[in-house]
């Protein structure tokens, strides 16, 4: 029984890799989990400066999830080559390098500089709802969308997976866009935007009155894209979206996905992906499944 997958010619131990924005480097983690069970990490959103993030509060529980209003907080590129990354390098697991940016400029030069680092794949971050320019609109404006991927395509020769946003009416018409501009494969979904009132204040809880919403809220959704993306496309689809056990990942590779990202539940469990990755193989090994690339996009 094997959970090893293949991804653009990258091999992934298994298909579980930690989300953007949700596991910092791995450092935060690396006392409570053992990384190198990973399948991969992807590093926080990367900007070519180094970016304070959003002002006011941050982080606001709903229900059945949280919101998040962050805005890209990291050291820049040039910090996480010579600190972060020399961290992540140590362990045996895929590193991921997730590429944010304000401009066309700013997702050039730094694709420019990690083509000559040594990750193993970028992932383009073109959707991120919580700057005030840039991301949200290179996310949802299809021509937009074309110009940044064609771009940073032509400045990296490693992998380059597109991470989609949701909140457009088509997904599966970016996801080909991202396909046809040389995307080795596309991950979803991002975030969706949402909004919070706090009454006693009589004030939107956050700056920007609104923030991405993430967790279980928003598993079926994300789950009907990925299937949407699934058929849209010939490249590999890796999903994330509220996903916090084998089952829902589960879920998520048998209407298409290759992989899968783990985010939120990070927060409320910090073992969840050990737990994923132990159950996905009793199940392989229970149904007489020899490969875990059997069961991504049976239905």
């Amino acid at each position: 029984m094997s959970l090893k997958i293949n991804i653009a010619g990258v091999e992934f131990k298994n298909p579980i890799i930690a989300a953007s924005g949700t596991f910092g480097f791995g450092e935060e983690y690396k006392d409570y989990i053992d990384l190198n069970k990973l399948g991969g990490i992807s590093s926080k959103g990367l900007t070519l400066r180094k970016n304070p993030g959003n002002p006011g509060i941050r982080i606001y529980e709903t229900p059945a999830g949280i919101m998040n209003s962050i805005g890209l907080q990291n050291p820049g590129i040039d910090h996480f080559i010579e600190n972060e990354l020399v961290f992540m390098r140590k362990y045996d697991t895929v590193t991921i390098a997730n590429l944010g940016g304000h401009s066309l400029d700013d997702y050039k030069l730094g694709a420019a500089k990690l083509d000559k680092t040594d990750v193993d794949m970028i992932e383009l971050n073109i959707s991120c709802p919580n700057l005030k320019e840039g991301g949200m609109a290179f996310g949802t404006d299809p021509a937009k969308a074309r110009e940044v991927i064609s771009l940073v395509r032509k400045e990296t020769n490693y992998p380059l997976i597109v991470k989609l946003s949701p909140n457009v009416t088509n997904i599966g018409e970016f996801a080909k866009i991202a396909e046809d501009c040389g995307a080795d494969t596309v991950s979803l979904v991002n975030t969706f935007n949402a909004m919070a009132v706090d009454i006693k204040r009589k004030k939107f809880v956050f700056d920007n009155k609104t923030a991405g919403l993430s967790g279980p809220a928003i598993k079926p959704i994300a789950l009907r894209m990925t299937y949407e993306v699934a058929q849209a496309v010939d490249i590999p689809v890796i999903a994330m979206g509220g996903i916090m056990n084998v089952e829902d990942c589960l879920e998520f590779l048998m209407v298409g996905a290759s992989a899968i990202q783990v985010g939120t539940a990070n927060f409320s469990k910090l073992d969840t992906m050990i737990d994923i990755i132990d159950n996905l193989e009793k199940y392989c090994t229970d149904n007489k499944i020899d490969s875990i690339n059997d069961i991504v996009g049976i239905l």
